[in-house]
C-alpha cells in the first residue's frame, strides 16, 4: 500500500443496543428474535436494519459519523436501524453464538475480523453501489465484505505531561512509563491486535516481538477490552501512552485537548502503521437482507463518504471521493512522512490464534 494517501479508523466498549429513527438516535430496550422471512429476505417485511459494529464510528454525544448517516439513511428510506456495538472480535463471536437464529444484517469490523468473519460463514456476497471506487485491497474479491471507512493504527500520548511524543518502540521501556502505559487486549480488540501485528512487522517476526513485547509488560497497566476507553485516561494524566487509531482518537481529539496521536518506529527507523479500515459485510441469511443491502449502499454513497473526514475524522473508502475540510487537511499533514505497510492478512488470519496464544504466554496474559 502507498504511504501517499488520497484523504477522502477492536475495540470494546460496554454493549449498547440503540436505535435511530427519523432524523435522530434513541435507545432501544432490545432486539426482536428473529422469525420468519418474507420473499425479500425481511422478517415480515419489516422497516428496520440491525448493525454489529466494531466502535469508533458513533459518538456518545450523537454527532458521530454512524449518528449523521443513519439518521439520514432512515429518513431517506423510512428503514430504522438498530445498533449493537462492541470489539470487533466479540462482534464476530456473538454472530457465531446466533448462527442458527441470526440477528444482525450488517456486520463491521476491523481486520483481521472481517476476514475471520467470512472464513467463518457468516457473510454473504454483495457488492454495495460504489464499490467498484474502494481500492482492491480494501475489499474481498468475492464480494464477501467492502471497506466503508479507511482508518490507520496509531497511538497517542498525553501532550501535557510529556514535552514531545515518543519516537520509538524502545523509548517505551523506560521506567517514566511504568504504570503509564496500556494497550488492549490482542485477539478480543482490533486495535490490540493491531499492537501484535505491528511489533511483528518493525521488529521482523514473530519471536523478537515477543520478546519486546515481554519486556514491555514491566510497564503495562494490564489488559483492557476496550481501545476506546484508553484515550480518555491519558487524556486525563492516568496514562502517558496507549494505542487506538487515528480515526477514533482524531475524533477523540476535539473534545480531549491533551490527546495527541503517533507512530512508533523501530530503532532509527521511519515511523510505520497499516490500514485497518472498518469493512462491512452483508450477514449470511440476514433476516433484512434486503434492507442490509440499502444501508450498504448508503454507507458508499457519495453523500455518506464526504462526511467520513469533516463528521467521523477517518479517510473516505471511496477513492474518488477526496475531501478538502479542515479535518481532511489536518489528517494529510499527520499521516506525512509515515510509511504505509500492507499486513499479509492471509497469514494472520490463518494464524491469529497461535499468534494470540504466543503473546499471552510470552506476557503472563
Amino acid at each position: 500500500m502507498s504511504s501517499n494517501l488520497a484523504i477522502a479508523p477492536s475495540r470494546r466498549r460496554f454493549l449498547r443496543i440503540t436505535a435511530s429513527v427519523t432524523g435522530s438516535l434513541a435507545l432501544a430496550a432490545g432486539l426482536t428474535a428473529c422469525g420468519g422471512s418474507s420473499s425479500d429476505g425481511s422478517k415480515g417485511g419489516e422497516k428496520t436494519v440491525t448493525v454489529y459494529s466494531a466502535d469508533g464510528l458513533k459518538s456518545d454525544k450523537g454527532d458521530g459519523w454512524y449518528d449523521k448517516v443513519f439518521a439520514d439513511f432512515t429518513k431517506k428510506t423510512g428503514i430504522e436501524v438498530k445498533y449493537v456495538e462492541g470489539g470487533s472480535g466479540e462482534m464476530v463471536q456473538r454472530a457465531v453464538r446466533e448462527k442458527t437464529n441470526t440477528q444482525a444484517d450488517v456486520l463491521v469490523t476491523l481486520p483481521p475480523f472481517i476476514q475471520q468473519a467470512d472464513g467463518k460463514g457468516l457473510l454473504q456476497a454483495y457488492e454495495p453501489q460504489g464499490s467498484d471506487k474502494v481500492n482492491g485491497a480494501n475489499k474481498a474479491a468475492d464480494g464477501k465484505w467492502t471497506s466503508v471507512v479507511n482508518n490507520y493504527f496509531g497511538f497517542v500520548y498525553n501532550k501535557k505531561e510529556l514535552a514531545e511524543a515518543p519516537r520509538t518502540w524502545e523509548e517505551l521501556l523506560d521506567g517514566e512509563y511504568k504504570g503509564k502505559l496500556q494497550y488492549s487486549t490482542p485477539g478480543v480488540a482490533g486495535d490490540g491486535t493491531a499492537v501484535l501485528i505491528k511489533a511483528m512487522h518493525d521488529f521482523g517476526g514473530k519471536e523478537p516481538a515477543l520478546e519486546y513485547l515481554k519486556k514491555l509488560q514491566a510497564n503495562n497497566v494490564g489488559p483492557s477490552s476496550s481501545t476506546s476507553k484508553l484515550a480518555p485516561k491519558t487524556d486525563k494524566g492516568e496514562l502517558l501512552v496507549a494505542n487506538g487509531d487515528v480515526q477514533m482518537n482524531f475524533a477523540q481529539s476535539k473534545s480531549m485537548p491533551n490527546l495527541g496521536i503517533w507512530f512508533p518506529a523501530k530503532d532509527a527507523g521511519k515511523p510505520t502503521t497499516f490500514a485497518l479500515p472498518y469493512a462491512a459485510g452483508l450477514v449470511d441469511k440476514a433476516p433484512h437482507t434486503e434492507n442490509g443491502k440499502k444501508l450498504l449502499d448508503h454507507l458508499l454513497s457519495e453523500d455518506a463518504q464526504k462526511l467520513v473526514s469533516e463528521v467521523g475524522g477517518g479517510f473516505p473508502a471511496r477513492t474518488d471521493v477526496k475531501p478538502t475540510d479542515a479535518n481532511a487537511v489536518e489528517l494529510t499533514k499527520l499521516m506525512t512522512g509515515v510509511e504505509v505497510f500492507e499486513p499479509d492478512w492471509a497469514d494472520i488470519d490463518k494464524n491469529l490464534a497461535g499468534y494470540v496464544g504466543a503473546w499471552k504466554s510470552a506476557t503472563g496474559s
